[in-house]
C-alpha cells in the first residue's frame, strides 16, 4: 500500500517502499498555487509506487512540471530519465556538475555495476538518459518558484561533490538529500551515509555548519522523513561522521583488510541502533538506507586521496 503523509498544506511525503521496506526512501511533493514539483525522485525500481503516490495524494501526475532532486546517485535520482520518457514536460533540476551525468549516465553506471554487480536490476531498475532539453542545472543559491513559493539551491559538498540542498524560504525548512545524514522517521539514532567517490568530511563539514546557520525549523531527510529538532540532528550528524572516520582510520593504520573492517563497522553500526532503539526492523532498515560497506569504502577514498594529496 503507498504511503503518502501530509506533513502540512502544501507538502506531502511520498514513502517510495524501497525493496519492500517501508521508511527508507522518501520523495516530496509539494503544491502551491495550482503547480506541483517533486524534491527526490528515487530509482526506477519505485517508480510506480511514486507514480501512485502522486495519484493518492489527489495529483494527476502529468501536473507535474518541475523535479528537483539532491544529487544523481541512483537512490535519489535514478527515475528521472524514465519519468521524462513518460511525462515529457517534466524539467528535471540537478547541481550544474552532475547535469552532465543525467543527460549520460554511462560513467554513474559503469561505476555502480562494479559496487552492485548483478543487483543492479533488482536494486534500482533501467537507468534512463534525461535529454538535455529536459534539464535545468542550478548553481548555489539559484531560486525555483513552484507557484507562490520559492525553492532556493544550497551547494552543500561533503557526500557528493555535486550536492544541493533546497531551502524553503518562507516556510524555513531544508529538503536535505544525504548531507544531514541518515535518520528513520520515528527515531533518534543518525547514521552517515559515506559511499565513493568523493566523500570529502571539511566539505561535509562546511556544508553542516550552512545548515546550521540557516536557523530553519525542520529538516526534510530522504532517508527519512521530517524532523524540528534540527540543531540536535545536525550535532549527531557531524560527530557521527568523524565518529566513524576515526574508526576506521584507525583499523587501517593498523593493517586490517577492507573487508574486515566492512565486517567490523557493520557490527558497531547495528550495535548502536539496538542500544538506542532495541529494533531488529530497524537495524536492517538503516543498512538499506546506508550500506556500512559502502561507507568503508567511502572512508578508505577519502584517507587514500588525501594522503596522494600530501
Amino acid at each position: 500500500m503507498t504511503r503518502v503523509t501530509e506533513l502540512r498544506a502544501g507538502l506531502c511525503l511520498i514513502d517510495l517502499d524501497f525493496q519492500g521496506e517501508p521508511g527508507v526512501i522518501a520523495a516530496y511533493l509539494v503544491e502551491d498555487a495550482g503547480e506541483y514539483a517533486l524534491v527526490e525522485v528515487g530509482p526506477t525500481s519505485t517508480l510506480e509506487v511514486l507514480l501512485d503516490g502522486i495519484r493518492a495524494a489527489g495529483i494527476d501526475p502529468r501536473a507535474i512540471s518541475k523535479a528537483l532532486v539532491t544529487h544523481i546517485h541512483l537512490d535519489h535520482a535514478g527515475a528521472a530519465g524514465s519519468l521524462v520518457q513518460r511525462f515529457p514536460q517534466l524539467q528535471i533540476y540537478v547541481h550544474e556538475v552532475g547535469a552532465t551525468h543525467l543527460a549520460d549516465p554511462s560513467r554513474l553506471l559503469a561505476s555502480a555495476q562494479r559496487i552492485y554487480g548483478d543487483r543492479m536490476d533488482t536494486l534500482w531498475g533501467d537507468v534512463l538518459a534525461v535529454p538535455p532539453a529536459n534539464i535545468v542545472a542550478v548553481s548555489d543559491e539559484e531560486r525555483i518558484r513552484i507557484g507562490g513559493t520559492t525553492l532556493t539551491a544550497l551547494y552543500t559538498p561533503g557526500h557528493a561533490s555535486h550536492h544541493v540542498a533546497y531551502l524553503t524560504e518562507d516556510r524555513r525548512e531544508v529538503f536535505t538529500g544525504d548531507v544531514a545524514a541518515i535518520r528513520l522517521q520515528g527515531f533518534d539514532y543518525v547514521r552517515p551515509a559515506t559511499p565513493p567517490p568523493d566523500i570529502d568530511l571539511e566539505l561535509w563539514t562546511a556544508s553542516l555548519d550552512r545548515l546550521r546557520a540557516l536557523e530553519v525549523d525542520a529538516l526534510h531527510l530522504t532517508h527519512f522523513g521530517s524532523f524540528s529538532d534540527v540543531s540536535r540532528h545536525l550535532t549527531a550528524a557531524h560527530d557521527q561522521l568523524y565518529a566513524w572516520a576515526d574508526f576506521i582510520q584507525k583499523r587501517a593504520a593498523q593493517g586490517w583488510q577492507p573487508e574486515e573492517m566492512k565486517r567490523a563497522l557493520r557490527e558497531r553500526a547495528d550495535t548502536e541502533v539496538k542500544a538506542v532503539h532495541r529494533d531488529e526492523e530497524a537495524v536492517r532498515r538503516y543498512e538499506l538506507a546506508a550500506p556500512s560497506g559502502m561507507s568503508v569504502d567511502g572512508y578508505l577514498r577519502y584517507f587514500r586521496k588525501r594522503q596522494s594529496a600530501g
